[in-house]
């Protein structure tokens, strides 16, 4: 599957290539001269946020162009080492979210900026980060946007304001979580993972459908999480339901069955009547975790990443994963394409599946969740208190978090998105060159992006 996704990104990236070549004597939307908010002073910064991005930039995805000649001329296809965003310093950045060859952002709504809440740069073949056109005669809709560039959300009156407080992104969708607890979904609808009855044949290409959920898909219950697989994607109410939709060949919505599901419906099995307060997914496998601390998993298990000692491949509702509890009591989850990671109160991060699992190149396979050595995170006599605080993942890439807010990753260095400073993989957790305080992670399939804050 995962040659047939390279397969395909490759030749979106090649006909958005050919497409820039024919329009680089034309000005268009994204050129920095035609882009308003772009001649808008820099912000006053009051949280002194950082975006730093890394990894494949010719998709867009890292938004640090400012013109096609730029784009052409004077980029390499990768960043191996992390660069600071300049959207970073005009805009208040509240969250961000990496997809395959694009990057979404929600930021603090100003009236200097239109009260635009959310941003979106990189591939859009699918709508995925909104409807944006060339100017001229043409007036097609932009494939590949270099930098970010706002996304309407649909208000239902002109005095509405949504802030977005969490985005999600799939591989050619985005789910959008406001303040108010409103739901937006865009992109690829083709197994119902924006929420929305299917389409045959729809033309996601230059779409301008962004579908606002009915709090009546969730039995009025308000949403205060959401969450993204590959094509599916999973809604964590108040109260800790869990509701899904989308591909389910694997078992992924955890609906009990394997049929793909066009509209949220209530996930049940072992975590009903349980307070879930995470989700975690990148692939087609799910973690989730409880209130307890206790982890919970359904979906693709082709590697044992949520079963052990079993051939069973695709578990189709949630199961308690009741061999975790001597690992401690979880805080964090990662669910990447063929491996699981939970890290314990006591920062001590176990992986198990298959992968580059950061053990060293002669594990590639654990059948058991297995410690990796915290002095690896930065542990030591010198420093004993040091430990992880979060974890996250990619479909073949690590992350981890220390008290020191350094970041550690691992795994598939598919074009330099470990941010280490070459394109090798890494068999072994190794500090990212961030030059700031790590706070949060974001983990694309081929990209990377971090909300720092400056040491000073």
């Amino acid at each position: 599957m995962s040659l047939l996704i390279n397969r395909k990104l490759q030749k979106i990236i090649f006909n958005s290539a050919r497409s820039i070549s024919k329009l680089k004597k034309r000005k268009i939307l994204q050129d920095e001269s035609s882009f308003e908010v772009y001649r808008m002073k820099p912000k006053t910064c009051t949280t002194h946020n950082k975006i730093y991005v890394w990894g494949m930039q010719e998709t867009g995805a890292l938004g640090l162009a400012t013109s096609l000649k730029v784009h052409k001329h004077g980029l390499t296809t990768m960043k191996k080492f992390p660069k600071r965003m300049p959207f970073g310093e005009r805009f208040e950045v509240i969250d961000a979210a990496a997809g395959y060859g694009f990057s979404v952002f929600a930021v603090e709504p100003t009236e200097e900026h239109g009260n635009y809440t959310l941003y979106g740069t990189g591939l859009n073949t699918d709508s995925q980060i909104g409807y944006h056109k060339h100017l001229g005669k043409t007036n097609k809709p932009i494939e590949l946007l270099l930098y970010p560039a706002p996304i309407e959300l649909p208000m239902k009156s002109p005095d509405e304001i949504h802030r977005a407080i969490k985005v999600e992104c799939g591989r050619a969708h985005t789910v959008v979580l406001t303040e108010q607890g409103v739901v937006f979904t865009l992109g690829n609808n083709s197994y119902g993972q924006c929420a929305r009855p299917i389409i045959e044949d729809e033309n996601y290409l230059g779409s301008q459908v962004i579908n606002r959920l009915s709090s009546e898909l969730f039995g009025g219950k308000r949403i205060k999480d959401i969450a993204c697989g590959q094509d599916h994607t999973m809604f964590l109410t108040e109260y800790g339901e869990v509701y899904s939709c989308g591909w389910s060949a694997d078992g992924q919505t955890g609906l009990g069955t394997y049929n793909n599901q066009e509209l949220p419906k209530l996930v049940e099995g072992d975590i009903k009547n349980e307070k879930i307060i995470k989700l975690s997914s990148t692939g087609d496998a799910v973690l989730a975790m409880n209130e307890n601390g206790e982890v919970f998993g359904w979906g693709n298990s082709e590697y044992n990443q949520i079963l052990l000692d079993s051939d069973e491949q695709q578990i189709n509702v949630p199961l308690h994963l009741k061999y975790l509890k001597n690992n401690g009591k979880v805080i964090d989850i990662a669910a990447g394409g063929s491996f699981s990671m939970i890290l314990n109160d006591e920062g001590n991060v176990f992986v198990w599946g298959y992968g580059l699992l950061g053990f060293g190149p002669n594990v590639d396979f654990c059948k058991e969740p297995k410690l990796i050595p915290p002095t690896l995170f930065g542990r030591n006599s010198f420093n004993p208190e040091n430990r992880v605080t979060s974890i996250n993942c990619g479909l073949y890439h690590m992350a981890a978090i220390n008290s020191d807010n350094d970041l550690f990753m691992w795994g598939r260095n598919k074009f330099g998105c470990l941010g280490i400073g070459h394109d090798n993989d890494q068999y072994f957790p190794f500090k990212s060159l961030v030059g700031a305080k790590v706070h949060r992670v974001f983990c694309g399939v081929d990209h990377s992006i971090a909300l720092c804050k400056l040491f000073i």
